[in-house]
């Protein structure tokens, strides 16, 4: 959890039964103006409803590629959440229902979710395209062996693993999911920030600190 100026920015795990409650913990004792979340509306309706899976009618939207893409993600949190029998997003749902205990405004500030993966589809390089193939069979990141609790968020130390380890064999999805949504999700604060309200911002862990560095860069160009 970082703090800045009225700012308080809680990096989570989508799957974390730790994340749901510090979620919850921090909403209650801080009791803010406005809750920031890190979903667009696409997302944020597909969370309360029973059919998540992506559908083939959105390619005409998010092309081809960022179809399977989606499919591939859906998959995997769905798998792992079923590991720790947490459904994916639940510290966003517990976020959205503290909120309204608190009588705290809810802000979306992310980018919506077809324009990133319609992004993903436009500019996924063939390179990249095979070696994503290629590691879907070798099972990459299984073999690597990198282990953590799914139950609490990742350590600063693997997520940083993780993040250099995409950006160097996938630069076009660390660009488009790491990078610009930073850049959008600071930019999105930081409009908030001038409220001078309280936020409680909730973003992927792994996101904090960039986020944090874009603002204060933001504050010292204004």
């Amino acid at each position: 959890m970082l703090i800045y100026k009225n700012l308080i920015l809680i990096g989570t795990s989508h799957i974390s039964i730790e994340s749901i409650k510090q979620v919850e913990q921090v909403i209650l004792d801080k009791n803010p103006d406005i809750v920031a979340l890190e979903l667009d509306r696409s997302r944020l309706q597909s969370l309360f409803s029973k059919h998540k899976k992506p559908s083939i009618k959105d390619i005409r939207k998010i092309g081809v590629k960022g179809f399977i893409f989606s499919l591939i993600g859906h998959y995997a949190e769905k798998k792992l959440g079923e590991i720790v029998n947490v459904k994916p997003g639940s510290e966003m749902i517990k976020a959205i229902e503290t909120a309204k205990k608190t009588n705290s405004k809810v802000a979306l500030i992310d980018q919506d979710i077809r324009v990133t993966l319609k992004k993903i589809s436009d500019r996924l390089t063939y390179k990249e395209k095979l070696r994503f193939i290629s590691d879907l069979f070798k099972g990459i990141f299984i073999r690597q062996k990198i282990e953590f609790d799914l139950k609490k968020v990742p350590e600063k130390k693997i997520i940083d693993k993780l993040t250099k380890e995409l950006q160097k064999r996938y630069p076009t999805l660390y660009e488009v999911l790491i990078s610009e949504r930073n850049l959008i999700l600071a930019k999105n604060l930081h409009r908030l920030l001038k409220t001078e309200k309280t936020i409680v911002g909730i973003v992927g862990a792994g996101h904090e600190q960039e986020i944090i560095n874009i603002i204060k860069d933001l504050d010292k160009n204004v």
